[in-house]
């Protein structure tokens, strides 16, 4: 009977679940920033940039991987791990036998 009179369910509509925290990327920004770490991984430091473009594509797609729809999350994601696969593979090699004393 309260609720004519200002003490409605209404009173706080962007209370719960509406906003998002004030703090920290959104979900486009965290994409954005995940394909520009997966391309810059390609030149230099790819065994940090892959691995940081991977966390940032997938938090960018909302830590699941169906029904996404975000372009540059599932590049991030994708370029990122190249990135990670190609330095491991070029560490990898650059410890062969002899590592260079012959």
């Amino acid at each position: 009977m309260m609720a004519g009179f200002g003490h409605g369910t209404r009173r706080y509509p962007r209370s719960r679940g509406r906003t998002r925290s004030g703090s920290g990327p959104d979900r486009a920004t965290l994409g954005i920033i995940g394909l520009v770490c997966a391309v810059a991984g390609f030149f230099t430091l790819g065994i940090l940039l892959g691995p940081a473009a991977i966390v940032c594509g997938y938090l960018s797609m909302g830590r699941r991987w169906a029904g996404s729809g975000s372009w540059p999350a599932l590049t991030a994601v994708v370029l990122g791990a190249v990135d990670t696969l190609l330095a491991v593979l070029w560490l990898a090699g650059s410890t062969g036998p002899g590592n260079g004393l012959f």
